[in-house]
């Protein structure tokens, strides 16, 4: 059996020092990795950014740091807005979305704390439809998933309910643990605005209880209510 490996607060300041030679570009985890039992978001989501080309920030929007929930003890620093997908997909929602016409934006703390938010804009309201509810399905079946993947570890997930947003938002929970890992709490929220999806993830070492969830709320809202207003 292998074990999942971590990439905590070393990748994240490697890619921090990347990012100040590369013009980088977003919406745990990246909370965590698919390979990782309690992955870092900040690890994850700067190692995809750096790797892209810059696109500019226009409608529809992105979030900004600033807009991120707080954390206690450091800043938070963004990527610039990238067209297509991470380098490495947030934790739960691997081969999801589609590049075309997905934009994304990493977001990194001093510490192990990291977001990653995704954007699509599909061709039409079904497709946004179809694309949004595929997305909820695979993080309600991400802990399950990690499980069978790693026998070894405990996983579980909470539905925190949804959010009056656009044309709609939903908040989840996940929580993984692997034996002599730090264990991982993450937050996704997915929303919808016409024919425009997003995801933002959020991710850290810890337990449900350490999760910002009031302010990831009003996090997931404003990103969904940004899809259209810059």
């Amino acid at each position: 059996m292998r074990k999942p490996t971590h990439s905590f607060l070393g990748a994240a300041l490697g890619a921090v020092a990347a990012a100040a030679v590369v013009v980088v570009a977003v919406a745990g985890t990246a909370p965590a990795q698919a390979h990782a039992p309690s992955a870092s978001a900040s690890a994850q989501t700067q190692a995809g950014a750096v790797a892209q080309a810059a696109v500019p920030q226009r409608t529809p929007a992105h979030l900004v740091p600033r807009e991120l929930p707080p954390h206690p003890s450091s800043d938070w620093y963004a990527s610039d807005v990238t067209k297509g997908l991470p380098e490495t997909p947030p934790f739960c929602v691997e081969k999801t979305f589609p590049s075309a016409g997905a934009t994304h934006r990493a977001f990194w703390t001093e510490y192990d704390t990291g977001a990653t938010q995704i954007v699509v804009r599909t061709g039409t309201v079904a497709a946004a439809r179809e694309l949004a509810a595929a997305a909820e399905k695979k993080i309600r079946n991400c802990a399950a998933d990690w499980e069978r993947r790693f026998p070894e570890g405990t996983a579980s997930w909470r539905d925190y309910g949804a959010l009056t947003a656009e044309d709609g938002a939903h908040v989840y929970g996940v929580h993984t643990s692997y034996p002599d890992s730090e264990p991982g709490i993450h937050l996704f929220g997915v929303g919808r605005d016409g024919r425009t999806v997003t995801v933002v993830t959020w991710g850290e070492m810890g337990g449900y209880d350490q999760a910002p969830l009031a302010d990831f709320k009003r996090t997931t809202t404003t990103a969904v209510v940004k899809l259209y207003h810059p």
